[in-house]
């Protein structure tokens, strides 16, 4: 069965090259070189996956991500010529899924995306809500409602409360939740994670003095306490 992704990059050369190969795969490439284009056929076609390039005329890709991430839930791995840690960590903060920096190997993207479309396939039959004493998840919509309010978080905060909260009493090590949370690109973080969980933490009213939801134990890891409904 063929997969259609779409691209929104303006370098033709490299869209050419992708779609050849990714017929190999049975990936269907649609390519749109503006944000405007891409945008159309994002609509139009409802593609399975986006790979969408940072750097773009009309808009930047984190702009154009933010954008569509508000109205889609498909798979975005971002693509740029730029590497730095900084660009990757506001770019997976925003709502991407994945990161790769120009220029890659072909095979290399492919196998990300395989992985995505496996993951996002898994999404589509876990259950609406999950209710938690005091806590509100809903998977599917990115919301998080806490005490009867809801409460903003980013991508990343949203990926790693969902990872915890699917597997109660289970303690994950620094090393552990960087893999579960991104596979392939998890030297992005390094030690980035303590400050995430961090922010999370505080964002659900945790401190070590009233713990309801993420515990902190010590030189071994994090894991979820929070009590099912």
């Amino acid at each position: 069965m063929t997969t259609q992704v779409l691209i929104i990059d303006d370098d033709q050369t490299l869209c050419s090259r992708l779609e050849q190969y990714f017929a190999l795969y049975d990936i269907q490439l649609l390519t749109a070189h503006t944000p405007s284009d891409g945008i159309g056929l994002l609509t139009k076609e409802q593609p399975a996956l986006l790979l969408l390039d940072v750097m773009l005329p009309e808009t930047d890709g984190f702009t154009l991500c933010r954008e569509i991430r508000a109205q889609h839930t498909l798979p975005i791995i971002m693509l740029t010529a730029r590497g730095e840690l900084t660009d990757k960590v506001l770019g997976l903060e925003i709502g991407a899924d994945d990161y790769l920096a120009k220029p890659f190997e072909p095979r290399e993207l492919v196998a990300r995306i395989q992985v995505l479309l496996r993951r996002h396939a898994a999404k589509e039959i876990e259950p609406d809500i999950w209710q938690f004493e005091h806590l509100i998840i809903h998977p599917q919509h990115h919301k998080v409602v806490l005490d009867g309010q809801e409460i903003k978080l980013t991508g990343m905060e949203f990926n790693l409360l969902k990872l915890l909260a699917q597997n109660p009493g289970k303690v994950f090590n620094r090393d552990e939740l960087l893999n579960e949370l991104k596979g392939i690109e998890a030297d992005v973080f390094s030690r980035s994670i303590d400050i995430l969980m961090s922010r999370l933490r505080q964002k659900l009213g945790d401190n070590p003095k009233q713990v309801r939801f993420i515990k902190t134990l010590r030189n071994i890891g994090y894991t979820f306490v929070g009590k099912r409904q």
